[in-house]
């Protein structure tokens, strides 16, 4: 039979069920904490494999491109955040406070990586430059993103040490990346075969912390906390904030000079946000709060995001112009 149209993809409707697991059985006592452990072995993992496959050779390609690069940056680590920010009048009332808490902490993410590097390709943009600026932001996002998280919410008095952040970050995340790059020699071609089996650690370690904390969240009584009122709220605000970035990183694009390549990895990298390295390092950087709450704006940007791009994406791929030669493949 051919699968509905209407119907998500099959990570979004497992993701789905895993909240709804995590609503009527949650894990609590000593099947939280074992969980929990599981949950952070499974994080090293993702974060170890993601340093064997992402090769030197994929940075070196695209990295000279430092205007483009600037570009995005500049979306992803400065336009995200100061509209979080200036929203604030609306989101607030809209949402309330707590998922707007959510919302900020989604607007310090890095962009993603496999997914900004399939849209360029399907739309016929700078795959090389695509390929180092959507690496580069999930690497200095592991800096960057306690960073802002301490700014932003330190606005709402919430503040917390920015360098324990960043330790934890290292530990947890950078240390078993860095392995990863340092074990490539290795196990590099091993991962590169396998591909499409190593993406289940991907998704996998995701749907685990979504458990986990959607579990913690339900024991606090999340679905009493956030009215039904709220969650509609959230669609619209992630709606509109993905239109502004969308906008601006076109208008932006168009304004510095850049080829029509250029502007279609422009607009996939600078306007997406990682659910992979959201959902883990939530875990790490708020410890002891109510996670749950927090991802639960990052979950539907995320499928809003695919959504959107998947449409941006076709359009850009059915057109007429001819095409500038892209850069030789790299090694993915």
């Amino acid at each position: 039979m051919t699968r509905p149209r209407f119907l998500p993809d099959n990570f979004t409707l497992t993701l789905i069920g895993v909240v709804l697991l995590a609503s009527f059985l949650p894990a609590s006592g000593q099947v939280a904490v074992g969980f929990g452990w599981l949950t952070n072995i499974a994080i090293a993992l993702l974060f170890f494999l993601h340093g064997a496959k992402l090769s030197r050779e994929s940075i070196i390609a695209g990295a000279g491109h430092w205007r483009l690069h600037l570009l995005v940056f500049g979306l992803t680590f400065v336009l995200f955040p100061l509209l979080g920010l200036a929203l604030k009048p609306l989101l607030s009332p809209l949402i309330g406070d707590q998922l707007y808490m959510g919302m900020l902490y989604l607007c310090a993410l890095p962009a993603t990586v496999q997914s900004a590097i399939a849209f360029t390709s399907l739309a016929r943009g700078n795959i090389p430059a695509a390929i180092c600026s959507a690496a580069a932001s999930s690497l200095f996002g592991i800096f960057l993103t306690p960073l802002l998280v301490t700014l932003l919410l330190n606005v709402h008095g919430d503040g917390g040490s920015t360098l324990d952040a960043i330790v934890k970050i290292s530990v947890q995340l950078l240390l078993p990346f860095i392995a990863g790059q340092i074990a490539r020699r290795w196990i590099g071609a091993w991962v590169g075969r396998n591909k499409n089996w190593l993406r289940f650690v991907d998704q996998g370690s995701i749907l685990l912390v979504v458990y986990g904390a959607f579990s913690e969240a339900v024991n606090e009584g999340i679905w009493h906390q956030i009215p039904v009122s709220d969650l509609l709220g959230l669609v619209v605000v992630c709606c509109i904030l993905l239109a502004l970035v969308l906008l601006a990183s076109t208008l932006l694009s168009k304004a510095f000079g850049f080829s029509l390549e250029d502007r279609i990895t422009i607009l996939f990298c600078g306007s997406k946000k990682s659910l992979a390295t959201g959902v883990p390092m939530a875990q790490v950087l708020f410890a002891g709060s109510t996670i749950g709450v927090l991802i639960l704006p990052l979950m539907l940007f995320h499928q809003i995001q695919l959504m959107v791009c998947a449409v941006l994406a076709q359009r850009y791929a059915k057109r007429s112009e001819p095409v500038t030669e892209l850069m030789a493949q790299v090694d993915p």
